[in-house]
């Protein structure tokens, strides 16, 4: 008897078909795979966000050291828009390093994206630094002198990590006076 009562007890429990536990598993995949779509796309958008910041960070101190020797500098040569210009400084200037010639200029690093280097000497050649980069345009310079003033360098840095989409353009865009310039 103890038997009969305890097939009974057992064949009375319920369970879960494989219909059911099939369809469970489906909205269980579909809701997860979901989520990790959506952690995927956060993780991105952070990634390239981390990734302008930098650009645009670069880009800043790059015109704050540009800045510094500008005002220092007395000459720059050459006049008019360019993807390059030579600082003459004095021998004062604490960034020189005892060179009397900085060269700063724009070197394209593919397609629609240049970097801004520093060049010790009057070219840019040999060893220089790299002091930002993603830059969508080569002349980032205008070099301009006035009668009765002092000369004026124009600087315009546009960073954009994605060139295609113009409305992620980043632009500094600053006239720095050679003080130490002769009013012509």
């Amino acid at each position: 008897m103890r038997r009969v009562h305890a097939r009974l007890r057992l064949s009375g429990e319920g369970g879960y078909s494989l219909v059911e536990l099939l369809t469970v598993m489906a909205i269980l995949g579909i809701v997860m795979g979901a989520i990790t779509a959506l952690m995927t796309a956060g993780i991105n958008a952070e990634a390239g966000m981390n990734k302008r910041f930098q650009a645009q960070t670069e880009a800043r101190l790059a015109l704050d050291k540009l800045r510094r020797e500008v005002h220092c500098a007395t000459s720059a040569t050459p006049l008019g828009a360019a993807a390059t210009v030579t600082l003459t400084l004095g021998s004062t200037c604490p960034t020189a390093g005892g060179s009397t010639s900085i060269t700063w200029c724009t070197v394209a690093n593919g397609t629609g994206r240049y970097g801004l280097w520093r060049y010790t000497g009057s070219a840019c050649s040999g060893t220089g630094v790299k002091v930002a980069d993603y830059l969508t345009t080569a002349n980032a310079f205008s070099y301009v002198t006035s009668a009765g003033s002092l000369a004026k360098l124009g600087v315009t840095l546009a960073v954009n990590l994605t060139p295609s989409v113009a409305a992620r353009v980043y632009t500094l865009q600053d006239d720095i006076v050679l003080r130490n310039s002769v009013r012509s």
